[in-house]
């Protein structure tokens, strides 16, 4: 189902929506200063593309326990130029808490980027661990998925999720439509990152294509590697492992070793 074009442009966007099962509920977070509740943390498992077993938990996380971020590319497999890119966090108990800015889709639609360009989905955070948001990829949408480890400190890191969990606020109070263009994953995630560094990403790429970004964030020298891109690429390419280790207890150190 796509909303009829003069419907969609008049309309605003709204949280009361027929929402899919597995976008109905809205993450947020309860912060101080020495660290958060994440509310609402989606652990589903997925049987299918389409359909898993939801479940949600609460996560408490102190701000000095936040050890890492790393950068996730999933791209399109028939439009490799565009993507998905994603943010992983990862915590001193071993914990990754991933970060995934996506469409939010209503019962009976599925994700066109064109459709995405004319306001035709409102904009979602969803914080979820990796068996979640990986899995559902690698495994039931038969993705590659890329995981690199960034150069962020562990303040810097801790400071990032601290301004993804303010914009997961802002929109659990204020929707947004998504904009496949200048509202979408990687723009935000843009943004994320130049609030800790500004003009990390120049603004010149803020429209550069997602398919892209993993090659921009090399060159930009935002990556923890010292091989040249094409061989950090192939060895950030852990699909495989993804696949392998799903019903792992241990998936997350499992899939970077």
């Amino acid at each position: 189902m796509i909303r009829s074009l003069p419907d969609a442009v008049a309309d605003q966007p709204r949280q009361d929506r027929d929402w899919l099962p597995y976008q109905a509920v809205l993450a947020y977070a309860e912060t101080d200063r020495q660290g958060a509740t994440i509310r609402n943390v989606r652990q589903c498992r997925w049987t299918s593309d389409q359909e898993a077993v939801i479940q949600y938990s609460d996560w408490k996380i102190r701000w000095e326990d936040v050890r890492s971020v790393d950068f996730i590319v999933v791209p399109f497999d028939n439009t490799p130029s565009l993507a998905h890119t994603m943010l992983s966090f990862g915590m001193a108990d071993g914990r990754h808490l991933a970060a995934s800015v996506e469409a939010r889709l209503q019962q009976g639609e599925s994700f066109s980027a064109v459709a995405g360009s004319v306001r035709q989905f409102e904009l979602i955070y969803v914080l979820a661990d990796e068996v979640d948001l990986l899995g559902l990829r690698a495994e039931h949408r038969q993705d590659d998925v890329y995981l690199y480890r960034s150069i962020a400190t562990p303040e810097q890191a801790a400071e990032l999720l601290r301004h993804v969990l303010r914009r997961t606020n802002q929109l659990a109070a204020q929707p947004e439509f998504y904009d496949s263009i200048a509202n979408n994953c990687t723009t935000n995630l843009i943004e994320h990152i130049n609030h800790i560094s500004p003009e990390t990403v120049p603004s010149t790429l803020q429209n550069l294509l997602p398919g892209h970004s993993d090659s921009m964030a090399y060159d930009l020298g935002l990556l923890a590697t010292p091989l040249p891109f094409e061989q950090a690429r192939k060895q950030a390419n852990v699909t495989m492992r993804i696949r392998q280790h799903l019903k792992d207890p241990d998936f997350s150190q499992r899939i970077r070793h």
